[in-house]
């Protein structure tokens, strides 16, 4: 199993605060001493940040606060990825289609989550403290459990072996020790030798080389099901430290979801009103500074005599002496028609390199949670989370109150799982759903319940997503640092200067919403270092730590 996110006695809380660049973000972002100021005579200025998902969002508010005039592009909703689909009907009553487990070791994320007054509860994965019950389906065997303790032996053995299997491959022990002590230099010695040893490694190959699971039926047990969030096998193909970041950081265990909707947090964001603000009248907020809505997705990006130049879909041209870009980075070889000299030749290598998992979820409401009642001959809940090896892989259960309509998303896929609804509509993916569950759960008429139309999302149609997350593929980290470190541009030519990236795609943590976050906060410090800007000496940002922090760089050869 992985490490629990909760402190010990005497000892901090766990963080996704590295481990390939253990600045302490959420230290930064709470100070009393704030995140730096730009001169007053930059007060005002217009920078334009193109992309209104969590990371641009958050990127907008904090240049906001330091006194400049951000301008979010946007083609389609405030959110990006944290979308929350109400239920036509039930205003109110959400299905999560991008973002949905937010783990309390996303420290960054769950300060802003505090400052915008939206509280949390504990996410009812597989086998999780607070889950009622979980059923697991391989093979046409559903078997039906409370705890990890309820299931066959040869469950607690493969669970026991990821474990050993981490320690023994990976120093994990030694690993989440220096984490949880943000001792830098010691997480650096440990995580730069994992880089070194581990990156042409797939996270199949780290398993099939494990004394701990020489068995294939134990690695094809544990690909199905996994511990922590679920089903671990489509990652498989990925690189091994795409999983050990996660699993270093408490990131697959204390999951929260958002009350409501996390779709709320880039919302409140947009239409706050901060407190201490410089240059701006007490009362302003994006929101207002855009007159109620973002402008139009950007359709060009190129180099002027005066700056950059943005085209919007409406047709609109104007030009920022600096940019930042925070949508899926895939959309600068297609949608948007970008400069190829904004950017280094090496930097679109790892542009175009990068791999993004596709994933699909399906979403019915229905009258009320059956699923709570009880079979009175057995004492099981009439039906559980579910992992399976069928078509609808992991369901899971959401209710407000046994008298309230609830949520089933009856099917949560990635990569290739997810390329198999891609022919077929909302409807026809609930009817293949209901099918596979009913075979798991033959006296349950879960039709009966369901009270609203399906929803339901293919990340990978989304015209200005392309794709659910990024997922490094084996040899991708030298990409990777690459992308991470763009903030960095004191020693870029000036013709790659004063564009900045950020969001998910270009963070250690693709697919966390705190990797948006963070990668956010070193947007925010390379347009205040641009114009001139400081950081408090009591609170230097990610920039000025940069070489104490810094990424290992790989050589060409090892």
């Amino acid at each position: 199993m992985t490490t629990p996110v909760s402190p010990e006695p005497g000892r901090r809380a766990l963080s996704m605060i590295g481990p390939d660049f253990p600045f302490p973000y959420d230290d930064y972002r709470l100070s009393p001493a704030g995140l730096g100021s730009v001169p007053a005579s930059a007060f005002g200025t217009e920078v334009a940040v193109v992309g209104g998902g969590l990371a641009g969002i958050i990127t907008a508010y904090e240049l906001m606060r330091m006194g400049l005039r951000p301008v979010v592009y946007e083609p389609e909703q405030i959110g990006g990825r944290m979308r929350s689909a109400e239920f036509e009907g039930f205003p109110g009553t959400v299905a999560e289609l991008g973002a949905m487990r937010f783990p309390l070791s996303s420290t960054t994320l769950h300060s802003y989550l505090a400052a915008m007054g939206l509280p949390t509860r504990p996410f009812a994965n597989p086998l999780a403290t607070d889950t009622p019950s979980t059923v697991i389906d391989l093979k046409g065997n559903p078997l039906y459990a409370r705890n990890l303790d309820d299931l066959p032996p040869e469950f607690r053995l493969v669970a026991q072996a990821w474990g050993q299997a981490l320690e023994d491959g990976a120093n994990l022990g030694a690993l989440t020790s220096a984490l949880r002590a943000r001792d830098p230099l010691r997480i650096k010695a440990i995580w730069n030798d994992l880089v070194r040893r581990l990156d042409d490694h797939t996270f199949y190959h780290f398993l099939a080389d494990s004394p701990h699971f020489r068995s294939f039926a134990d690695r094809e047990l544990f690909g199905q099901v996994g511990f922590g969030t679920g089903g671990w096998d489509t990652d498989f193909p990925n690189s091994i430290l795409e999983v050990l970041r996660i699993v270093a950081t408490g990131a697959d265990e204390d999951q929260h979801l958002v009350i409501g909707g996390c779709q709320q947090l880039p919302l409140r964001l947009w239409s706050h009103q901060p407190d201490a603000l410089a240059g701006w009248p007490a009362g302003t907020s994006l929101q207002a500074l855009h007159a109620g809505s973002p402008r139009p997705g950007v359709t060009a990006l190129r180099r002027t005599h005066s700056g950059i130049t943005v085209t919007d879909a409406a047709g609109a041209i104007r030009t920022y002496p600096a940019v930042v870009y925070a949508a899926p980075i895939w959309l600068l070889l297609n949608n948007i028609e970008c400069d190829e000299s904004l950017f280094s030749s090496a930097l679109w290598t790892s542009i175009e390199r990068t791999h993004y998992m596709g994933s699909s979820k399906v979403f019915v409401l229905v009258d009320r949670p059956f699923w709570r009642d009880q079979d009175p001959a057995t004492g099981r809940d009439t039906m559980s989370i579910t992992l399976t090896d069928r078509m609808s892989r992991g369901t899971y259960l959401f209710d407000d109150g046994p008298d309230r309509p609830a949520v089933i998303c009856l099917s949560y896929t990635w990569a290739d799982d997810s390329l198999k609804l891609l022919p077929l509509s909302a409807t026809e993916r609930m009817d293949l759903m209901l099918h596979s569950l009913g075979e798991i759960y033959p006296g349950v008429d879960i039709r009966s319940h369901i009270i609203a139309s399906p929803i339901t999302v293919s990340w990978e149609m989304e015209r200005n997503f392309m794709g659910a997350f990024k997922a490094n593929l084996p040899g991708h980290y030298r990409y990777q640092e690459q992308l991470f470190g763009h903030f960095m541009q004191d020693q870029m030519p000036d013709a790659h200067r004063g564009i900045f990236l950020a969001g998910d795609d270009i963070s250690w943590t693709a697919a966390w919403a705190e990797g948006a976050v963070q990668s956010a906060l070193n947007a925010v410090w390379g347009v205040q270092h641009h114009f001139g800007g400081v950081c408090d000496p009591d609170n230097l940002g990610p920039g000025d730590r940069f070489a104490e922090f810094a990424p290992i760089r790989l050589p060409d050869i090892l």
